[in-house]
């Protein structure tokens, strides 16, 4: 549990809702918890009461209570009818690992990671069909956003979460994800450096916020941007019109594989939000559209994980299968999971 904090609204954080400001910072703060904090007046701008909605502007002061950790986290009751049978048995479907401290699943892409307003269902919400008898409900130690589909680390104990939490920051574990991108990178393998920075949406609330990349060497000059790092290596391509690639996010920027993608000028395929870039790229010029028998949906997986089990200590090395419209692509395309190497950044790899 952390002490009372007093955080400055950074230059690249104002214009936005209080509850959505606070949730970026500490992503396993539930909602319920932040409105139950300003209804008690924890929670302050400048000293004065606020709601979940209050918009906050660069360089106020917000008084934030003492947060307790992921691991410290109790589990939320939820009341089980509320969770249907169909949504109860997709969520065990996606099940891929699990022991008596640790649950994997393959999240499907377009199902949020926790709640917020106007969402009804989340892996969170139905996490308890997932307790299998267990005291506590499984709870989330990481993210993924709503459109990205693949591995989801949830822990059954407090002592998991802590662990995986510790172990998620390590440099020993990775995380490998697979994308269709627009065009044909060249090289076929190398590193992107480009810096982060969040460029505010023009919708209500803020929605359709995007990051910006920076060039490595204006980062320092830029209020509010940050250093981000992504390795990419070809896997197969079709000419020069669509790639399979592999992406490791060295750093955990939001929107990094698909703003550094674009940056390069191969958005992700089905991108809406970065695959509009004035940059050239073989796509339709929006949301990197393939046409033909190409969904429009994302094309971002989170493929592996691999990473020390929080009590075992045992490797675990977790792999997620494509999401079903990746896999038609992948069949129309003629890409074959099965020929692909498991980390194509590693030399010893017997495929790579």
């Amino acid at each position: 549990m952390s002490g009372v904090q007093t955080i400055t609204v950074g230059a690249d954080e104002g214009d936005q809702r209080l509850d959505r400001w606070l949730k970026r910072r500490f992503p396993h703060l539930a909602q319920t918890r932040i409105e139950k904090m300003c209804r008690k007046g924890e929670l302050r701008v400048e000293g004065g009461r606020v709601k979940p909605a209050t918009r906050l502007e660069v360089g106020q002061s917000v008084r934030v209570p003492p947060i307790p950790e992921a691991h410290e986290v109790e589990s939320r009751p939820v009341d089980r009818s509320q969770i249907s049978k169909k949504d109860a048995e997709m969520i065990r479907g996606c099940v891929i690992y699990r022991d008596d401290h640790i649950i994997a699943i393959n999240k499907p892409a377009g199902l949020p990671t926790q709640g917020g307003s106007g969402v009804s269902k989340h892996v969170d919400g139905l996490a308890e069909a997932l307790r299998d008898g267990f005291e506590d409900k499984p709870r989330l130690v990481h993210r993924l956003d709503k459109d990205t589909s693949g591995v989801l680390l949830l822990a059954r104990t407090r002592t998991a979460a802590k662990g995986l939490t510790e172990n998620l920051k390590h440099r020993e574990t990775r995380k490998i994800y697979w994308a269709a991108v627009a065009g044909a990178p060249q090289p076929r393998a190398g590193i992107i450096k480009y810096g982060l920075v969040k460029a505010m949406g023009h919708g209500k609330g803020g929605e359709g916020e995007k990051m910006q990349c920076i060039h490595p060497a204006e980062v320092d000059k830029t209020p509010g941007a940050k250093r981000a790092t992504t390795e990419f290596a070809t896997i197969s391509a079709l000419g020069q019109r669509v790639s399979w690639m592999a992406l490791v996010p060295v750093t955990g920027r939001t929107h990094q594989l698909r703003a550094h993608m674009a940056e390069i000028g191969h958005p992700v395929v089905g991108d809406g939000k970065y695959g509009g870039s004035s940059q050239e790229n073989l796509g339709d010029g929006w949301g990197a559209g393939l046409g033909a028998e190409i969904d429009r949906k994302l094309h971002l997986h989170a493929r592996s994980l691999k990473i020390e089990h929080p009590v075992t200590k045992a490797v675990l090395q977790l792999v997620a299968p494509l999401p079903e419209h990746m896999e038609r692509t992948w069949d129309f395309l003629g890409w074959d999971a099965r020929e692909a190497p498991m980390d194509p950044f590693d030399p010893n790899d017997p495929l790579a």
